[in-house]
């Protein structure tokens, strides 16, 4: 019988800001929302509760209208999650459940999130695990890789 290996997706990138103005940017839900969306998509924030416990809903939408995509219905993905450990300015870990029909993108995903003072920078690394086979790696790291050019923009004012 074959083992079942959960998989582990990772992006990280140097930004030019410290570990509290990025941590800061993660857990204000009016800057946390201007950049989380990846490219080819846009979000709202249904409910955010950043603290250890705290809950949290965001719909994203894709903008690409002809395609079949969404995992919670037509061109859209919502997620549920819960911050389960939080520690400023060095790391967030938080569960993501997405909202949707298909088995293929059940299960509680796990993502941590950390800063590391790095020179004049700071390390943002993210790392999820138990990702739902319906997501493909590839997709996915376009996805994160996407999301912490947007914080980079944002934090550094090139948005």
């Amino acid at each position: 019988m074959e083992e079942f290996i959960p998989r582990i997706d990772k992006a990280a990138r140097h930004i030019q800001a410290s570990p509290e103005r990025l941590f800061g940017a993660c857990m204000d839900p009016e800057q946390f929302i201007k950049w989380l969306p990846p490219e080819g998509m846009t979000g709202v924030i249904e409910e955010f509760h950043p603290h250890e416990g705290g809950t949290f809903r965001i719909r994203l939408t894709y903008t690409v209208t002809d395609a079949d995509y969404g995992k919670s219905g037509e061109h859209t993905d919502i997620s549920t999650g819960r911050f389960i450990e939080i520690v400023p300015p060095e790391r967030f870990v938080q569960t993501v459940v997405f909202q949707s029909d298909d088995p293929q993108y059940a299960g509680e995903m796990r993502q941590t999130w950390t800063f590391e003072s790095q020179g004049d920078g700071t390390l943002v690394s993210v790392r999820s695990e138990h990702v739902p086979p319906g997501i493909r790696q590839e997709d996915h790291l376009i996805g994160m890789n996407s999301t912490l050019e947007n914080l980079e923009k944002y934090v550094e004012n090139k948005d």
